[in-house]
């Protein structure tokens, strides 16, 4: 069944906005009667029926409404160096959403290669991700954060940095608390330096490792996304 993504639904009669009537109407082709579903981004899953179709407005009747529909029992706050190639963050943020996560914040690192990010372009990464992926659930993205002012800000749950310098650091496995919240930390390409490191432990942030292998960025945040999604799910 097709889903469309409406945040400020109430119940009721719904009007959809223009770009998603557009995409019912003329890319769809749906008409009067057909039955589609609507995710509020905020746990609510809707049944809905095309009550009076038009390409910049298309009214829907509620038929019924789940509230908290496949809550996860723990929350994922991804924080990631965006890279110098844009689409592989898009890349990160499409698969994150379809396996689990509930945030994510970009952080600005000494040796970070991209400086700026466009929200509006990878929200819409995310909603396209959320309704592919059947969630009523959708991540929120915060603007670009530099490391200090991020680590500092971080206060309750269990928080991990990913580096590859060398020294002790747990697998996630042997360091989880099931079902609570998680803050990580992925750097840039060329790792966190040692100063940001530092800091991060003396804020309680706890070193963490994600293998023997050197990954990529995306590929680092990514495991570490489903890491805790299947490790609160056995």
């Amino acid at each position: 069944m097709h889903i469309f993504y409406t945040p400020d639904i109430k119940g009721g009669v719904y009007e959809l906005s223009e770009e998603e009537s557009k995409h019912c109407i003329r890319v769809l082709r749906l008409n009067t009667g057909d039955e589609v579903r609507l995710v509020d981004g905020a746990g609510g899953m809707y049944l809905a029926r095309i009550i009076a179709p038009n390409a910049k407005a298309t009214l829907l009747e509620v038929v019924s409404a789940e509230k908290q529909y496949h809550k996860r029992n723990h929350y994922l706050h991804l924080a990631v160096a965006p890279t110098k190639n844009i689409e592989r963050i898009e890349w990160l943020l499409e698969k994150a959403t379809e396996i689990g996560v509930d945030e994510i914040t970009p952080i600005l690192c000494q040796r970070s290669e991209r400086k700026e990010i466009k929200i509006e372009r990878l929200n819409k990464v995310i909603t396209s991700a959320v309704k592919q992926s059947i969630k009523a659930y959708h991540p929120s993205l915060n603007p670009i954060t530099p490391f200090a002012s991020f680590v500092n800000a971080q206060e309750d749950g269990q928080k991990f940095i990913a580096h590859c310098m060398e020294g002790d650091k747990k697998r996630l496995k042997d360091d989880l608390v099931r079902f609570s919240k998680y803050t990580v930390m992925i750097g840039p390409e060329g790792d966190f330096s040692t100063s940001e490191v530092q800091l991060a432990l003396q804020c309680g942030f706890n070193a963490i490792s994600l293998g023997k292998s050197r990954l990529r960025t995306e590929t680092a945040a990514l495991q570490a996304c489903f890491e805790l999604n299947y490790l609160n799910s056995i």
